[in-house]
């Protein structure tokens, strides 16, 4: 795929695939439920890119096997020009200080029975950072101050706090190796309406402060399209379109994503779209449709669309797995 060589690529997946077997009888054939199928994406240094598709589409399957937390079945991942394929246990160890994850649920991440000093300590200890115990203090008030709180917050334990509190302490919890990449595994979701927009705040503002890079799983459009730069849009374990915000919000190419949009919340009549309705469900990961995976639920599919489509270019920087993509865009 043709694409701006002038930004510097931070994270790379190229035909990457994550297959979990099926246990079965001894004469059965072997089967696996396929999570991921044969993904490529970059993820430039400095932008949010934005993963979107119902759930069990596997989003987040993807975001955890090209850090190498799951391991993947097949494919090529770089990390900041590191192979991330070619590296060992402990090697990769090493990179883990510049690739750090916040959670759906706050409170699940956070051990119980630690105070917030020793949750923003622990990776800091962990990876030999700030030696000293005052070096230590002093860096976990300078987090907390990051994120909102205050050095008061550092003797309280996860349950004294509110939801969003507790996800600013897994954010400075995350800063605490000064990382290059966080991914963001549906990081508001679990939070009130009210809340969301102050995480949503603070994390564009952590970005723009320090730099960082976010690969950002949500279901939520409204968050993708205030948060993100770019969007890639799965279904049934591929990523069916990618392209920058506005181009997808505003040209949607793939119909899965025109269905996607058309369904999201919106107030008054301003850029109202159809409803487009979906027949059928979601086909099982373990038995997919042929070709298209899309096929058994599009209500523009054709003999054609039984043969598996390719990863095109539409123009740049948007691309589509579609066959009819041209014909129903003209269509439009």
């Amino acid at each position: 795929m043709a694409e701006n060589t002038a930004r510097k690529v931070l994270l790379q997946a190229d035909d990457v695939c994550k297959w979990f077997p099926i246990k079965g009888w001894f004469f059965e054939e072997k089967r696996y439920v396929q999570a991921v199928n044969h993904v490529s994406f970059r993820l430039y240094e400095g932008e949010t890119l934005g993963l979107v598709g119902e759930s069990g589409c596997g989003k987040t399957t993807l975001a955890r096997t090209v850090l190498r937390l799951i391991e993947p079945t097949s494919g090529a991942i770089t990390f900041d020009g590191t192979d991330l394929m070619a590296q060992n246990k402990h090697q990769l160890r090493a990179l883990r200080k510049d690739m750090q994850i916040v959670f759906q649920d706050p409170y699940s991440s956070l051990h119980p029975r630690m105070t917030v000093r020793q949750i923003i300590e622990e990776p800091m200890r962990i990876r030999g950072l700030y030696t000293g115990p005052g070096e230590r203090e002093a860096r976990v008030k300078e987090l907390l101050q990051m994120v909102g709180l205050n050095e008061t917050h550092m003797n309280r334990y996860p349950h004294e706090f509110s939801g969003g509190q507790r996800q600013r302490i897994v954010i400075a919890r995350a800063l605490a190796t000064q990382p290059k990449l966080i991914i963001c595994d549906e990081p508001v979701s679990a939070l009130d309406v009210s809340v969301r927009a102050q995480i949503l705040n603070l994390l564009r503002e952590l970005q723009e402060k320090l730099g960082l890079t976010y690969l950002f799983i949500s279901h939520d459009l409204s968050v993708v399209e205030y948060l993100c730069d770019r969007v890639a849009i799965m279904y049934l374990g591929q990523m069916v379109e990618l392209g920058d915000t506005e181009t997808i919000f505003n040209h949607p190419l793939h119909p899965y994503t025109k269905a996607l949009l058309s369904a999201a919340p919106q107030v008054g009549n301003f850029g109202r779209r159809d409803r487009i309705l979906l027949e059928g469900d979601i086909p099982s990961p373990a038995d997919p449709p042929s070709g298209c995976r899309f096929r058994t639920r599009c209500p523009y599919a054709q003999e054609a669309c039984a043969q598996v489509p390719q990863w095109v270019e539409a123009e740049e920087g948007h691309h589509v797995l579609c066959h009819r993509f041209q014909e129903l865009d003209e269509r439009a």
